[in-house]
């Protein structure tokens, strides 16, 4: 298994914290296109290299943060998969 691949129990403890009542992805894509210094979802999407309804689905939650997506918010902004995982539980 490669470093990028996620683990069950990554998948397992994402799919506890979106089926939170506090799950707020919003918090995460908000606080990623900061410390990127990015105008808006456009490049965010581009950044994530997703298409924009990703984007757009996670935020009006209708598509919860997968494990794939969240390893690669991890990659580009260097904020710790805990770190990510307490931005979308808090």
């Amino acid at each position: 298994m490669s470093d990028s691949e996620p683990t069950e129990n990554t998948m397992s403890a994402l799919k506890e914290i979106t089926a939170s009542p506090n799950y707020n992805p919003n918090r995460v894509l908000d606080a990623i296109i900061e410390k990127l210094q990015l105008k808006n979802d456009a490049a965010l999407s581009r950044a994530l290299e997703v298409a924009p309804p990703v984007i757009s689905k996670i935020r009006h939650n209708t598509l919860p943060i997968g494990a794939t997506i969240l390893i690669r918010m991890h990659e580009i902004s260097d904020f710790s998969i805990r770190e990510l995982r307490e931005m979308m539980a808090s």
